[in-house]
C-alpha cells in the first residue's frame, strides 16, 4: 500500500485526518487515505499517503488550513524514516 519513497503523514485524531483528506482532494492533490502502517503509531489509525513530488503542495495547503501533520515519514525499503 505504501510504495518506496512515498510520504506518510500522521495526524492526531480521526477528524483531523478526514478534514485534511477533504481539503487536499478539493485542492487537487494526489493523496490517499490509508490505514496507518503498523510500524508507525497513530491515535486514529489512519494516515495520508502521497508521492514526494506532492510534498510541498500538500504541506502548503495543510499549513494554510492549520492542519499540519504531527509526523511525516518517508518509506525506504522496509523502514519509515522520519522527516
Amino acid at each position: 500500500m505504501v510504495r518506496e519513497n512515498d510520504i506518510v503523514a500522521i495526524f492526531h485524531g480521526i477528524h483531523r485526518v478526514m478534514k485534511a483528506e477533504k481539503i487536499l482532494k478539493q485542492a487537487g492533490a494526489d493523496i490517499l487515505l490509508i490505514p496507518t502502517p503498523r510500524e508507525l503509531s497513530s491515535d486514529c489509525g489512519l494516515a495520508l499517503r502521497f508521492a514526494p513530488s506532492e510534498q510541498e503542495r500538500v504541506l502548503a495547503v495543510l499549513a494554510a488550513e492549520g492542519l499540519s501533520p504531527v509526523e511525516l515519514y518517508r518509506r525506504s525499503g522496509r523502514d519509515y524514516l522520519p522527516l
